[in-house]
């Protein structure tokens, strides 16, 4: 069985929930406090073992290319300043025994393309794939827990968790058979099911191990709409061919790709930082109590 040491970022959408930020910067250089949500996605695969890390990127990227390189004005200058603890931040942002590779997706065919254009990197070998919008906070990381799931089960999984029936046509849901554990083989995938139909409740969220046969499987849909090429319609392709798991993962995730979420993501983090904790928590009862 391959270890996965390759995870693939696809970072080339436009951002268009957060316009006018996005205009000219990328929603994944968001920040959370003071690191861009796309570093967060890069530790957490870092943390889980693997080693290549595969940008899908787009117009307009060029920050995340910057911000996973080596700034040697900026260290340079830190250094005569003589402010280490800063230098050691920006020197940390990306480990050296890390490799990020940038492939470029000329056009926004859906999440399916971004993940059919690292093929020529992945090439035959299982791997991830990390959405940087979706920010969980849990130690170890999901993605960590979702190796060790695959190390023993030797067949891909997919990260899941439960959201209200109401918000079912915003997911794929997957239709499960009963729990081990944390884990669970899905029978099936759907997109976007209204409520009133969906299998389930259970949501696929941004994190993936994928065998490398989702790539024929990719290769092979229909395009629904706007043209787009679909992963849960690759996956649902999958599914009849090999296992596949679902996998309730630890932890709090926050939807970083809506406003509401990426607020609340910044006060859970803010509220442990250790530069701000105490005046954020002040702040946050204070105009609690104002009304």
């Amino acid at each position: 069985m391959k270890r996965i040491t390759k995870a693939v970022f696809p970072v080339a959408g436009l951002g268009t929930r957060f316009l006018p930020v996005t205009k000219a910067s990328p929603k994944e250089m968001l920040p959370i406090v003071d690191k861009p949500l796309i570093q967060f996605a890069v530790e957490e695969a870092v943390d889980a073992g693997m080693t290549h890390m595969i940008f899908v990127t787009g117009r307009n990227k060029r920050a995340i290319e910057d911000h996973f390189d080596k700034a040697y004005e900026l260290e340079t200058e830190l250094e005569v300043r003589g402010k280490q603890k800063l230098l050691d931040v920006a020197r940390e942002v990306i480990p050296s025994h890390v490799t990020c590779i940038y492939v470029r997706q000329a056009e926004a065919l859906g999440l399916g393309h971004a993940v059919l254009c690292a093929r020529p990197v992945v090439g035959d070998e299982p791997f991830a794939v990390v959405l940087a919008d979706d920010l969980i906070d849990s130690s170890p990381g999901a993605l960590k827990e979702m190796v060790d799931v695959y190390e023993r089960q030797a067949c891909s999984v997919i990260a899941v968790e439960h959201v209200a029936r109401e918000e079912t046509s915003s997911y794929g849901i997957v239709d499960c058979g009963d729990a081990v554990g944390t884990e669970r083989l899905i029978n099936a995938i759907v997109e976007k099911p209204d409520p009133a139909v969906a299998p389930s409740t259970l949501a696929v969220v941004g994190r993936y191990l994928l065998t490398a046969e989702i790539f024929d499987e990719l290769d092979g849909v229909t395009r629904g709409a706007g043209g787009e090429i679909q992963l849960t319609d690759a996956i649902a392709s999958l599914i009849q061919k090999q296992r596949v798991l679902a996998y309730s993962f630890n932890g709090k995730r926050y939807d970083c790709g809506s406003k509401l979420g990426y607020l609340q993501a910044n006060v859970q983090f803010g509220l442990r930082h250790p530069e701000i904790a105490d005046e954020l928590r002040a702040f946050l009862h204070r105009i609690e109590n104002e009304g």
